[in-house]
Formats: C-alpha cells, sequence, structure tokens
C-alpha cells in the first residue's frame, strides 16, 4: 500500500474516531450517573430495613428501560458473583417485588419490576393487616384488654384497621392519578418538596 494512501486512511480513521467519542463519553457518563442512583437509592432502601443486595438488584431493574434483566447483566452491573444475584431475586419473587420470565425460544431467565409494582404490592397488604389483626385480637384477649400491654396492642390493631379502611379508597385515587399523568414525560413537573413549600408560603407573611 503507497505511504500517501496510508496516510490518508489513518486520517480518515481519526475523524470518524472523534466523531464517535461523543456518543461514546456521553453514554459512559450516563452509565456512571445510572450505578450511582442505584447504590443511592439500595442505600436508602437498606436503611429502611431492605437486604442490602435485593436492594441493589430491586433498584438496578428499577432503573433499566427495558425493567428487565439477566441474571449474568445483574452480575455484570453490580459487580457480584452470580450466587448473590440469585439470592437476591429470590427474596425479591417472594416478596412480590419482581417477577421471573423465560423469553419465548431462549433459556435464558429475566427477572423484571412491573410498572404498578407498588399497586400490586400495597393492595397484597390488603390480606397481611388481616392476618395481623387476627393476631392481634388474640393478643388482646391473652393479656387482657384493661391491662397496659392490652392497651397497647389494641392501639395497634386500631391503627392496622384504620389503614385496611382507607387503603381501598387510598389505591383508587392513585389509579386516577396515574390514568391522568404520563410518567413517561421527561419534563413532567416535580413536585415541590413540602418543607420547601411551607417556606415559600410562610415567606409571603
Amino acid at each position: 500500500m503507497p505511504v500517501d494512501t496510508f496516510h490518508k486512511i489513518h486520517y480518515i480513521h481519526n475523524i470518524v474516531k472523534d466523531v464517535n467519542r461523543p456518543n461514546w463519553v456521553a453514554a459512559r457518563r450516563s452509565d456512571r450517573s445510572r450505578s450511582g442512583f442505584i447504590e443511592r437509592f439500595a442505600s436508602v432502601l437498606t436503611e429502611s430495613g431492605f437486604p442490602r443486595m435485593p436492594a441493589r438488584v430491586f433498584a438496578s431493574l428499577l432503573a433499566t428501560d427495558a425493567g428487565r434483566l439477566t441474571v449474568a447483566e445483574l452480575v455484570e452491573l453490580l459487580h457480584v458473583s452470580p450466587a448473590a444475584i440469585s439470592g437476591a431475586v429470590r427474596y425479591l419473587v417472594q416478596v412480590n417485588l419482581a417477577s421471573r420470565e423465560v423469553a419465548p425460544g431462549s433459556r435464558r431467565e429475566h427477572y423484571r419490576v412491573h410498572s404498578e409494582i407498588w399497586y400490586e404490592a400495597m393492595a397484597r397488604k390488603d390480606q397481611v393487616l388481616e392476618r395481623c389483626e387476627r393476631s392481634l385480637r388474640e393478643g388482646i384477649e391473652v393479656v387482657g384488654r384493661e391491662t397496659p400491654a392490652g392497651a397497647r396492642i389494641a392501639e395497634t390493631l386500631d391503627f392496622f384497621e384504620f389503614l385496611q379502611h382507607e387503603m381501598p379508597a387510598l389505591l383508587e385515587k392513585w389509579r386516577a392519578r396515574k390514568s391522568d399523568t404520563s410518567f413517561a414525560n421527561a419534563k413532567r413537573v416535580v413536585p415541590t418538596p413540602r418543607s420547601k413549600r411551607n417556606h415559600s408560603e410562610l415567606s409571603r407573611y
């Protein structure tokens, strides 16, 4: 190959590389930002009592456009062992925060988080509340309704009964709100935090 031709090819190659570089850099920045969110949100869940590894997997599924990932993809994303991922997704499936799917024509399992995951989880809480209420009523009978322990258990029972009574209306309000809101719109107005809203209201007086 003549030297001039080689230099021309090398020159064109460098131009193409420079043109593609901004997209590559932007993608890397996006990946780092996504990973940062995953770890921060997982930390919030962990501080709230969620197991650490399931929290990281759940945050990963939540932050993925497809809403689903394979074990291999989760291993690469979170830099952990397949065994750690397996235990985490088993926990998420058991508590109904994720589901296991197999793509048609493939043996690879995907783990998915659904768009109505919180609605479904809260709706299932109704059954949990019923079991808690039955147990609390038994507890009141055991310790005595007139005792301090009985009064404490009775207050807990009353709170659970209040939640169960209010839950259907609350979930219905959520469904109405969701039907009127486009969450796919990236320019959607973010609600003002209560503390800032109160501060702005007070500043007018």
